[in-house]
């Protein structure tokens, strides 16, 4: 056993579980891959200030939650907490806006690090995977995106999820509800980290699960009551597409979610069967987030949906999905001139595609088998001396027990009509 564990708040993903997260993943990408989304990866971690001024100052993420460090050369760095505002530098970066139409559609898969206490559904090292739109205003690509989201999930199989949706408003209304409910706020009995988050950003007192603060905010001021004329069409517009699209979405008038950065639409993913950890993923637009990191002004949307809790949500509906077989074909091999002959037998089908693998170590028939059927494969090719001399192999069927002799040139033809 070794000296060393996992950290505290990470977990090591292993075979066989290993892959369900690969196929969830694969799962989640498919519908972006196919809905014009090229793939982006960024650095595990970047300026400190990148996180500062996008996600927020006043946010939990950048207040308490942040792994940030100097490096010896002295630069402050941070890793990553979430992807959207490392995309976004990437393509400034690169001048993705520049290089043709508009938007520019990304999709990532990766960790995130935040320091929080560690509980079922909530680690310290994480994986999402997510999709941003950049450089369109348009409701229809808000739509596209939670679509594309849904549209995952039910591939998965994935029933008992429901989408929350909100407006957020522009820099028109939301100073005008901002004042407001910084004096609803300022009328409250609440702690002195709590009053200074409402003079930073009030909308963060809204996302606070406390139950000594939730109990304080019955009588708030909603945001929807302060939208200007361009925020409700834009929503209502959003709502309407969704609903011509078959999709099934719930009003939430208070979903702010966690970061400062998001503007008009805002949606989140829940799962009845998580307890306190229901969130499965979100996101929303950012229409001033480009210009928050120096950017140009490039409205843009986007979500991220934690493959983690994908998990968790798959096993709350008692759902196992359909996973490609590890080995399919299993070889033995009796003797030295076996061991050549049906190692490159081997290497033919995988090739071909066929999952095999190999009794490595010299093991004798018994140990062999016993690897074959550890291994999961369906079939074991056993050669030995005497099937040597036939030119033959015995292929074992390791369901049935059944057993046949094949000629060695006709294994791949054979283990392809019987595998399909």
């Amino acid at each position: 056993m070794s000296t060393f564990k996992a950290p505290k708040g990470t977990y090591d993903l292993i075979p066989p579980e290993s892959a369900t997260f690969l196929a969830v993943r694969e799962a989640i990408a498919a519908p972006l891959r196919t809905s014009g989304y090229g793939y982006i990866e960024t650095p595990g971690f970047e300026n400190v200030e990148l996180f500062a001024r996008g996600v927020g100052e006043s946010t939990d993420i950048v207040t308490k939650e942040m792994y940030a460090f100097e490096t010896k050369g002295g630069d402050k760095l941070a890793l990553r907490p979430e992807g959207t505002a490392s995309v976004l530098r990437a393509a400034l970066e690169a001048n993705l806006h520049k290089a043709g139409n508009l938007p520019v559609k990304l999709w990532y898969s990766g960790s995130y690090y935040r320091y929080e206490r560690p509980q079922k559904g909530r680690y310290r090292h994480f994986s999402q995977v997510g999709a941003e739109a950049i450089g369109v205003e348009d409701p229809a690509v808000d739509a596209e995106l939670i679509i594309l989201a849904d549209q995952a999930y039910r591939s998965l199989g994935l029933r008992n999820f429901r989408i929350l949706l909100n407006s957020l408003g522009d820099r028109e209304c939301r100073p005008v509800y901002r004042a407001a409910l910084q004096d609803f706020l300022r009328g409250l009995d609440l702690d002195e980290d709590t009053l200074r988050r409402a003079e930073i950003n009030p909308l963060r007192v809204l996302d606070d699960k406390r139950e000594s603060v939730q109990k304080q905010l019955t009588g708030a001021p909603l945001l929807r009551d302060y939208l200007c004329d361009a925020c409700k069409t834009y929503h209502e517009e959003v709502r309407g597409l969704l609903t011509t699209a078959g999709v099934a979405f719930e009003d939430d008038l208070k979903l702010v979610r966690g970061l400062d950065y998001y503007t008009r639409t805002t949606f989140e993913f829940v799962h009845d069967g998580l307890g306190s950890q229901s969130a499965v993923g979100g996101g929303g637009r950012y229409d001033g987030l480009s210009e928050m990191i120096g950017g140009p002004a490039l409205p843009s949307v986007g979500w991220a949906l934690g493959v983690d809790r994908t998990v968790l949500a798959l096993e709350a509906e008692g759902i196992e999905l359909e996973l490609p077989a590890v080995t399919s074909v299993f070889a033995v091999p009796l003797g030295e001139e076996a061991r050549r002959v049906l190692f490159a037998k081997v290497t033919e089908l995988r090739k071909a595609g066929i999952a095999a693998d190999f009794a490595y170590g010299g093991k004798g028939l018994k140990a062999a088998m016993k690897a074959a059927n550890r291994s999961g494969a369906r079939y074991a090719l056993v050669l030995g001396e005497r099937d040597l001399a036939d030119d033959v192999v015995q292929l074992k069927d390791m369901d049935s027990g059944e057993q046949s002799a094949v000629a060695i040139a006709e294994v791949l033809t054979e283990l392809r009509s019987r595998l399909g």
